[in-house]
């Protein structure tokens, strides 16, 4: 039975099949504009599906996957029983603190937060003592200061182009972000082949 990956859709999906194809895994069938959900390399060794990046850890965890590669702001987000092996060093970013250049925060008034990562927010402004109003936001969170609905944004910063050209500053990088590569803990003790794969992504 082939060891089944879990991959989170987008850029770093891609990124992860140039290292299969590094790796000598080819996926025939595979492209962007494919409808299949499910992709077997030649061999029959590995297998991947494409699912939201949430979802990963979720499918790992129960078995569904035997390893899943998911950025480490997800994982903070999202905690799930799995172990975390490699950092892979593709889809680096920061997650920060964005708002207009002249937005201070009073730790005496509580500020509107909005963010895609209610959990990571809370608990930065926690760690600081500064009450706060949390709205989740599934869509472009820099909309947020610019219609009035919140002071200031917790994302996701890669290249900081989208806050510049909606007048946006970082304020302050909360950390470092890159892809990990997470286990089933009952795969890892027990799938024929997972070891050596693991060991493939450590030299790459």
């Amino acid at each position: 039975m082939s060891i089944r990956f879990a991959l989170a859709k987008g850029r770093v999906a891609n990124q992860v099949i140039d290292v299969f194809e590094k790796l000598g895994y080819v996926f025939p069938d595979y492209s962007k504009d494919s409808r299949k959900l499910v992709f077997t390399d030649k061999t029959g060794e590995i297998s991947f599906f494409l699912v939201k990046s949430p979802d990963v850890p979720v499918y790992v965890e129960k078995g569904t996957a035997d390893v899943g590669i998911v950025g480490r702001d997800i994982l903070l987000e999202h905690p799930a029983d799995v172990y975390e092996l490699l950092n892979l060093d593709i889809g680096k970013c920061r997650m920060c603190v964005a708002a207009y250049p002249e937005t201070s925060f009073n730790y005496d008034t509580k500020i509107v937060v909005a963010s895609k990562y209610p959990k990571i927010a809370q608990d930065y402004f926690n760690g600081l003592d500064q009450p706060t109003e949390m709205i989740y936001l599934g869509g472009s969170v820099e909309l947020a200061p610019v219609l009035g609905l919140a002071d200031c944004i917790v994302d996701i910063v890669e290249t900081g182009n989208t806050l510049k050209e909606n007048g946006l500053v970082v304020k302050d990088v909360l950390f470092d972000i890159s892809s990990r590569l997470i286990v089933n803990k009952v795969s890892l003790k027990t799938k024929e082949g997972l070891l050596e794969l693991i060991e493939k992504f450590e030299k790459i």
